[in-house]
């Protein structure tokens, strides 16, 4: 399939499946990539521009916050250790920092210096390594594993990162949800180039199965994700009405994937072995 990136630069790539069943790369990769994220608008920084389309994403997140909390405190004990992989201005580390010992890898220099001005307790790092081995109870990554290339490589590195037991999280859109087909190019979670892969629930758990380090415990939907997909997909088809055809697929979406699990981004809590 030939996607346009309609975020910036309007330039057209294409998604092909990989070796690996269910799981899709974007093609061709440029190599200037960090150049794709040079926008004001571009929402995972967090700034506070006052857009309407931030707006909603801010009245979303509140309550997405609170259920990725709710997920690990349902797993693992207060004042675990947890890092928060990609988090970007510092969010959900904020949101945290008082339950959990907390911390948070953020490669970006101006949103790591955004997360740490907010935060009271929570380190932010600019390198992975300078954790311990094993001294992490749970690693989080809230739509961030898409943007990696080196899949094998960050998978070996948190599983060294973890305790005996300890948990990987990782939440990513789902290709193979409804809006996703009723979109179709116009798929705002394609994301091109920036979204590297995109994995299908069967791609996921293929990819995980094949490595033996791992055990898939648990698949959990984020449902409020189908409405604010569908809002930047109806914006990217310049539609008339985008909001309430939004709220439309967005709940249509929804309720099917109460049958088919197909949900428009789909969690998944990893073990380690």
């Amino acid at each position: 399939m030939k996607i346009k990136d309609h975020f910036l630069s309007q330039e057209i790539f294409e998604i092909k499946e990989t070796e690996t069943e269910g799981v899709f790369k974007t093609s061709p990769i440029p190599s200037n990539i960090s150049k794709y994220y040079e926008s004001e608008d571009y929402i995972s920084h967090h700034q506070d521009s006052g857009s309407l389309k931030e707006k909603l994403y801010k009245f979303l997140q509140s309550f997405n916050l609170q259920y990725k909390k709710t997920i690990l405190i349902d797993r693992i004990k207060k004042n675990s250790k947890v890092l928060d992989y990609g988090c970007g201005a510092g969010e959900f580390v904020k949101y945290i920092e008082n339950d959990f010992q907390t911390l948070g890898f953020e490669p970006d220099a101006d949103a790591r210096k955004a997360a740490q001005n907010k935060l009271s307790k929570a380190k932010i790092l600019d390198d992975i390594q300078l954790i311990k081995d094993e001294s992490l109870d749970a690693i989080t990554l809230w739509h961030v594993f898409e943007h990696v290339e080196n899949q094998s490589e960050m998978l070996s590195t948190f599983h060294s990162k973890l305790k005996e037991k300890g948990l990987l999280i990782i939440a990513v859109p789902n290709p193979t949800s409804y809006d996703a087909k009723h979109y179709r190019e116009f798929w705002a979670a394609y994301d091109v180039p920036r979204h590297i892969f995109h994995f299908s629930k069967k791609g996921m758990e293929n990819l995980i199965a094949k490595n033996h380090n791992w055990k898939m415990r648990k698949i959990k939907p984020l449902i409020l994700d189908s409405y604010y997909i569908s809002m930047l997909s109806e914006k990217y088809k310049k539609s008339p009405l985008l909001w309430l055809k939004a709220i439309i697929y967005g709940t249509i979406s929804n309720v099917k994937a109460l049958f088919s699990d197909e949900y428009s981004s789909l969690i998944y809590i990893i073990e380690k072995k």
